[in-house]
């Protein structure tokens, strides 16, 4: 069977875990792509396979843009598509959940001041516009593929890129960092710079586990903790815990007969998730799906069972901040 197809989901099921937690996932895409779609079917038939989804965020992917529309303009077809899946959902006809509630879309922040424009754009075609994501992975090894935005290195000290992103606090927006873990230091220096905008660190800083990095884990893990250490001592800057059983992270959950289940998830990934939660707490951090990415090595239910595993042991408030509250809180959600 074909490597993250719904029959190799099925391969492994569990029963939900705490079936009844509100859950505001805060990480999610939406995609048409020539043998891959994920539109709002296919998301509800995650959100409602055993555990209680009632709000969720969706980040963009580039999809929808406009296609006679100026370069800079074209990120608000996304917005558009996105706002009216939104409002589908708010009618109620589709359950329970609010999916997309806060919607993170893009904006070029190379176009310095300039992109002030395209942001106000975004805020006037819908209320549910949080904030931006300018991915900036980029890694100098051909094994890795940098991000769809074709960044350049060490784009998060270019001139032109500062000179965009102080246009986000302006407008009360924030600013989802996707980066792979060399970079960290980089943000660590954003951050510094401006204090007042609220930065989210999506995927735990992207840890990269093949090519060059491959059989590295250790040493990766090391050094990544010592930055994440730093980044934590930033109080603008909130976690996404989630992210990280994709290919490029090495686990290698993709290649195997059937997919990851939530201990075989937990045993791999345990350390990461306990030692960012030790770093930031969880005021500061908030379980993602990144759905339909993550899929290629588990199914929804599975994950979100991991993520109760990974807390079992903690307080009622921890798990309402983890699962639900911080992310609500971080992007202004009704």
């Amino acid at each position: 069977m074909a490597i993250g197809s719904q029959q190799w989901l099925e391969a492994v099921s569990e029963d939900p875990l705490d079936p009844d937690r509100p859950i505001c996932d805060p990480h999610h895409h939406l995609w048409d792509h020539p043998g891959s779609r994920y539109l709002l079917d296919e998301l509800r038939a995650d959100l409602e396979s055993g555990h209680r989804v009632v709000s969720t965020v969706f980040v963009e992917c580039s999809s929808m843009y406009r296609k006679d529309a100026s370069q800079a303009l074209q990120p608000l077809g996304e917005t558009e598509f996105v706002n009216g899946i939104a409002a589908m959902s708010a009618s109620g006809h589709y359950g329970e959940a609010r999916v997309c509630s806060g919607i993170v879309g893009y904006a070029d922040l190379t176009l310095g001041h300039e992109v002030g424009v395209v942001l106000d754009h975004h805020l006037r075609l819908s209320e549910r516009f949080k904030g931006i994501r300018h991915a900036v992975g980029w890694d100098r090894s051909p094994a890795i593929r940098n991000s769809h935005t074709n960044p350049s290195e060490r784009l998060l000290s270019d001139e032109r890129f500062l000179k965009g992103f102080s246009e986000l606090n302006k407008r009360g927006l924030s600013f989802d960092a996707w980066l792979y873990h060399p970079q960290l230091k980089e943000l660590i220096a954003l951050a510094d710079r401006f204090e007042d905008t609220t930065i989210i660190l999506d995927h735990f800083g992207g840890p990269l586990g093949i090519g060059p990095y491959a059989d590295q884990r250790s040493a990766i893990f090391t050094a990544w903790k010592q930055d994440i250490q730093k980044l934590s001592k930033r109080t603008n800057v909130v976690a996404k815990l989630g992210g990280l059983v994709m290919p490029i992270n090495g686990f290698g959950f993709h290649k195997k007969d059937r997919p990851a289940t939530s201990d075989e998830l937990v045993a791999a990934t345990g350390d990461y998730y306990r030692y960012m939660l030790d770093a930031f707490g969880p005021d500061r951090c908030m379980f993602e799906s990144n759905f339909p990415v993550d899929k290629q090595s588990c199914s929804y239910h599975v994950l979100w069972n991991a993520f109760k595993k990974m807390v079992i042991d903690g307080s009622e408030s921890d798990k309402n901040s983890l699962f639900h509250d911080t992310a609500v809180r971080t992007y202004r959600l009704s």
